[in-house]
């Protein structure tokens, strides 16, 4: 868990984004058990039902599955229903948005594709 939260977003949002970062980056893997809700409100001084609303999230997502009793787990096919969803929101907030300011530019997929292979800047001739 992050030391601190970010005061600029929702508490939630940073746990659900906190929980699925370490799904992606397999911190926490496919059966493993999850910080609970009271877990994270002792850590972060803050209230469980906050906590909560981001973990119910990820279980409305079936990225994390209750166990009455026992706690959250990650599902098994966690971490792809994440990168698939990540893969689509990467698509919709870089890619579109380059492709229009390449458009704008007059910079062809051919130089554009030139640009992102080297990682750098063309030079103004």
């Amino acid at each position: 868990m992050k030391n601190s939260l970010d005061e600029n977003k929702p508490i939630f949002l940073q746990i659900k984004e906190q929980l699925e970062d370490s799904i992606i980056n397999d911190s926490i893997k496919a059966g493993e058990r999850v910080p609970s809700t009271n877990e994270f409100a002792s850590f972060y001084k803050i209230n469980p039902a906050t906590a909560a609303k981001g973990i119910n999230e990820l279980v409305a997502e079936e990225i994390l599955i209750k166990r009455r009793g026992i706690g959250m787990f990650v599902t098994d096919n966690a971490k792809e229903i994440l990168i698939a969803k990540r893969r689509k929101t990467f698509f919709e907030h870089y890619i579109l948005p380059l492709k229009e300011e390449a458009k704008k530019l007059q910079i062809t997929e051919e130089e554009l594709l030139k640009m992102m292979a080297k990682g750098e800047s063309m030079d103004e001739n």
